[in-house]
């Protein structure tokens, strides 16, 4: 496994293989790979002649009271899991090689996109998130790049950043891989408590009943999320930030009986861990 820490490095690899002909898929990670992650790399093999992962937690795109020091970092075990996934190079810059200036410059996606759901709540996180994958675009010069539908707000986001900025790029948007009792995979279901561990699986056990009850014909907005928060509710270790149903694509707002495509999305806290899930609901 080839790692790669410097601006200067991975632009000359990226020239050799563009100068070959080959295809690169990019895969844009923090770290602490899972088997989320590693569902992302095989796509990316399969559809790519050199896969790239990106391991990098990404400062700007942690508030002030956030985990970023917390954040696991641990390259030597994701390179092992990203090789054996089919990836051939881990790019690890640092910080200061990814924001060289005290005064940066910003990709920032604005509008109503950004602002709800985990907008809301972390007011700088998407513009980091955008900041952040525009310059491993550039670097990177992707012909795919994958992304997981756990964050879906990211993928409407960036699919804004890639259309107005005219990025060559085809985002590839992949499944939510879960575990074998329902959790959605996450970096940060290692910080919860095997009591909070058992009480998160009340998010994808109501979402799956959600989504039985509008394939049932239950269409009206507000009873399935009302349904959705008295069931995430009922759980005592459960604190929820919020239940909220958008059309898509675009997360647009949503009239009272729901016909077309929807993002049904739930954050809740476990303790002091702060978890996200949904799932689409197309009539």
């Amino acid at each position: 496994m080839k790692i790669i820490r410097t601006v200067a490095d991975i632009r000359e690899y990226v020239r050799c293989c563009k100068s070959e002909g080959k295809s690169i898929g990019l895969v844009p990670t923090m770290g602490a790979l899972h088997e989320g992650h590693a569902s992302l790399i095989e796509a990316a093999r399969k559809e790519n002649d050199v896969v790239i992962v990106s391991v990098f937690v990404n400062p700007t795109q942690f508030g002030p009271t956030e985990d970023f020091d917390a954040y696991p970092r641990q390259l030597d075990a994701d390179a092992q899991r990203a090789e054996q996934a089919g990836a051939d190079v881990i790019f690890a810059p640092t910080p200061k090689e990814m924001y060289p200036s005290v005064d940066m410059t910003w990709v920032e996606v604005t509008g109503d996109i950004t602002k709800v759901l985990c907008g809301r709540s972390r007011p700088i996180h998407f513009r980091g998130v955008t900041t952040v994958v525009a310059k491993l675009f550039h670097l990177a010069q992707p012909n795919r790049a994958y992304f997981g539908l756990k964050d879906a707000q990211q993928t409407e986001v960036l699919r804004r950043m890639v259309t107005d900025l005219f990025f060559d790029v085809e985002l590839r948007i992949m499944p939510i891989i879960r575990e074998a009792d329902g959790l959605a995979k996450s970096s940060r279901n290692v910080y919860l408590s095997p009591a909070e561990r058992t009480a998160a699986l009340i998010l994808s056990k109501t979402l799956r009943e959600a989504k039985e009850k509008f394939v049932g014909g239950l269409h009206d907005a507000a009873a399935l999320v009302d349904f959705v928060r008295t069931n995430i509710s009922s759980e005592p270790l459960a604190d929820i930030d919020y239940v909220e149903i958008y059309q898509l694509p675009g997360l647009l707002p949503v009239k009272s009986s729901l016909k077309g495509k929807y993002l049904l999305a739930v954050a809740v806290r476990f303790g002091t861990t702060r978890l996200i899930d949904n799932v689409i609901l197309e009539d």
